[in-house]
């Protein structure tokens, strides 16, 4: 196991962060992917996708959540030296994942029309977006359990057997979708369904491989009967760890509904743009997620073990990291960004809003290293509500008004959408900044913060 309370931070960092990085391009790219075959039905299977996006990441922000949640619990317990303690957290957030499942797939079948109606969906739109959403819904037990059999995997420092899974998948994804979506070999074609159909066999298989390596590293060695039962203590800990940190990332949900909302009212061209849009940012992106993972463990690890100057010390190595890799991506995506929206559609109304958008985006890339790093490290360091604070501020309460004010009364259409998210990551990301460096400063030992003062 990873020794996280005496290597060299830059090595643990780079060690935990390169292949879960690298994992997380590969995932997104699997979503590029999905996004080129739903291009090649039509403009409307496309729009649907992207309308569809809403629902689905509701879907991986509770897994995301528990998935974080149970890293800081895990972590702290092993920093701590309560190995135990530790397995038994990894039993019961496998338990806890199923509860969920079970609630958000009731739920999504429930509410997902519902939802994708008040996005404006109607008629053809409506059955594509609904025919996924179904397929999508069916595999919500794993998606939910993979994210918590990867948190018991990088609470030890290993981030690469998810980012094997993620490769993996990526491939798997690159052969099924079109097969599925156009058939062939025995298979009828599916349509967009095939998609969403592809995704769910791929989440599946990564469910087997991911129990195969916990067993094979003797992970859950000598968990008890009694832990595969619900135990209340337990539950009540996960809850309160992961439920802010999926509030956290619901709230991108509904962040994500709000500016299709908005996009909507002047087009099914602005929600397609929007969606293509923003899985080329989440190319630029995803080269630094890994250290919001690496932040997050490190944190944890340490913070169990009474060793807050580490803390401190991967908070700042992770955020200049971060910033020298997000330099690089902003720059590409300013040059290019016409070339990028080729890549995916050739309508000239889609390409020339997803352009608008990207180049305001390029001006707030900056922004989410400091926003998503520090709330990691407070998340570590089990301080959770501060990401949902937040995340309901910058996803939300800020947006909402300003787009109504820029979009719709000042006139500027699309472009105040844009500029109201310019707003709020840049405001959240440098309140967040200041808050985070205080907090940790006021945690060290006085020694050190007399140091840090000087």
């Amino acid at each position: 196991m990873t020794d996280f309370q005496n290597a060299p931070i830059p090595v643990l960092i780079r060690n935990i962060a390169l292949p879960s990085s690298i994992g997380l391009i590969f995932n997104t790219l699997f979503n590029v992917v999905d996004t080129y075959w739903g291009g090649t039905v039509s403009t409307t299977a496309l729009a649907a996708l992207s309308l569809s996006f809403p629902v689905f990441f509701i879907i991986l922000s509770v897994g995301m959540g528990m998935g974080t949640g149970a890293t800081a619990l895990i972590s702290g317990a092993l920093g701590a030296g309560e190995k135990s303690k530790a397995t038994t957290y990894a039993a019961q957030a496998i338990l806890f994942s199923l509860f969920n499942a079970l609630l958000l797939t009731f739920l999504g079948r429930l509410f997902a029309p519902v939802l994708l109606r008040m996005l404006g969906a109607s008629g053809e739109y409506l059955e594509i977006a609904s025919d996924y959403m179904y397929i999508i819904l069916s595999g919500t037990p794993f998606f939910l359990l993979n994210s918590i059999l990867n948190a018991t995997l990088t609470s030890r420092g290993d981030t690469k057997t998810y980012r094997n899974f993620l490769i993996a998948g990526f491939v798997l994804n690159v052969i099924m979708d079109p097969w599925f979506v156009y058939g062939g070999f025995g298979i009828q074609a599916m349509g967009v369904g095939g998609i969403g159909f592809s995704t769910v066999i791929i989440q599946m298989m990564g469910t087997v491989y991911l129990v195969l390596r916990i067993r094979n590293r003797k992970i859950l060695e000598g968990v008890r009967k009694a832990d595969w039962l619900p135990q209340m203590k337990y539950f009540g800990d996960l809850f309160r760890q992961g439920f802010p940190a999926s509030m956290n990332m619901l709230t991108v949900a509904i962040g994500i509904f709000v500016i299709t909302y908005f996009a909507g009212r002047f087009g099914k061209e602005a929600v397609a743009a929007y969606g293509i849009a923003t899985r080329i940012e989440q190319l630029v992106l995803l080269p630094t997620m890994g250290l919001n993972v690496a932040a997050l463990t490190i944190a944890a690890q340490n913070m169990g073990a009474g060793q807050m100057e580490r803390v401190f010390s991967s908070w700042k190595t992770a955020i200049r990291y971060g910033l020298l890799i997000i330099l690089i991506g902003t720059a590409v995506v300013a040059l290019f960004r016409d070339q990028l929206m080729h890549l995916f559609v050739s309508d000239d109304q889609v390409i020339g809003i997803g352009k608008e958008y990207l180049g305001v985006a390029v001006l707030f890339f900056v922004a989410y290293i400091f926003l998503n790093i520090s709330v990691s490290t407070l998340q570590g360091i089990k301080k959770p509500m501060f990401a949902l604070f937040v995340g309901t501020y910058r996803q939300f309460l800020v947006p909402l008004p300003l787009f109504f004010l820029f979009a719709v009364h000042a006139g500027w259409g699309t472009k105040g959408i844009w500029w109201g998210i310019f707003i709020a990551n840049w405001s959240a990301a440098i309140f967040t900044f200041f808050y985070t460096g205080n907090l940790l400063k006021r945690l060290l030992p006085k020694s050190k913060n007399a140091e840090l003062n000087l």
